[in-house]
C-alpha cells in the first residue's frame, strides 16, 4: 500500500459499492450451508439476507448454535475465492478513484473480511489501488456504527470534514452519516 501526504480521504465501501458480489456471497453462503444441511435458496438470499452478517440471516434459516454459525461463516471465507467469476466490477466507481487519487487518500472500509476483500481486489487487479484497507479484523462494531470509516479516518490522518464515503445500502449510509463526513449513496448494480 502506498500512503502519501494528502489531506483528504475518499473511502469506499466493497459489497455493493464497488462490486456486485451478491452472487459470490450467496453461492459460498449455499455451500458452506452444506455443513448442517442446510439449503439457501438464490431468490430467499437476494431479497432477504443480501447486505445483513451471518449472525442475523442464519438464525432465520433455523441455525440458531453460534458454532456452527461460526463454521458455516468460516467455509464461506474458504469458498469465496471459488466463485469470484459471479462479481460485478463497478467501473465507474473505480475510474474515479483514478481521478481522486491525485489529491486523496484512497480506503477500502468494509466489515468483510480481510481475506475476501483482499481475493476480490486481487482477482480484479485493484489492490494497489488502496492506501488504507480497514476490514472486519480491524473493527469490534459493524455498521451501523461508524467505527470502520472512523479508523480509516484516523489512519489517514484527517478529519470527517476532509473525507468523503461511497455507499450503497441504507445500513452503510447511516454509518457514514454518523462519522460526519460526507456520504455519497451509490445505487446498485
Amino acid at each position: 500500500m502506498r500512503m502519501e501526504q494528502k489531506n483528504k480521504l475518499a473511502a469506499f465501501d466493497l459489497d455493493g459499492t464497488l462490486f456486485d458480489t451478491t452472487l459470490v456471497n450467496c453461492f459460498s453462503y449455499q455451500k458452506a450451508a452444506e455443513l448442517c444441511s442446510c439449503k439457501i435458496e438464490q431468490e430467499a438470499f437476494i431479497r432477504e439476507f443480501v447486505g445483513k452478517n451471518y449472525k442475523e440471516f442464519l438464525p432465520v434459516l433455523g441455525i440458531t448454535d453460534q458454532k456452527t454459525q461460526e463454521a458455516i461463516h468460516e467455509k464461506k471465507k474458504q469458498l469465496y475465492a471459488d466463485f469470484l467469476g459471479s462479481a460485478k466490477k463497478n467501473e465507474h466507481l473505480f475510474s474515479m478513484i483514478e481521478g481522486l487519487r491525485g489529491s486523496y487518500k484512497i480506503a477500502l472500509a468494509t466489515t468483510a473480511s480481510r481475506k475476501n476483500a483482499l481475493e476480490i481486489l486481487d482477482c480484479f487487479g485493484e489492490t494497489e489501488k488502496f492506501d488504507i484497507l480497514i476490514t472486519q479484523e480491524d473493527v469490534t462494531r459493524l455498521k451501523p456504527d461508524p467505527e470502520c470509516y472512523l479508523a480509516a479516518m484516523k489512519q489517514a490522518g484527517v478529519s470527517p470534514e476532509d473525507t468523503i464515503i461511497f455507499e450503497d445500502s441504507e445500513v452503510g449510509m447511516r454509518a457514514a452519516k454518523a462519522s460526519g463526513a460526507y456520504a455519497v449513496q451509490v445505487s446498485a448494480f
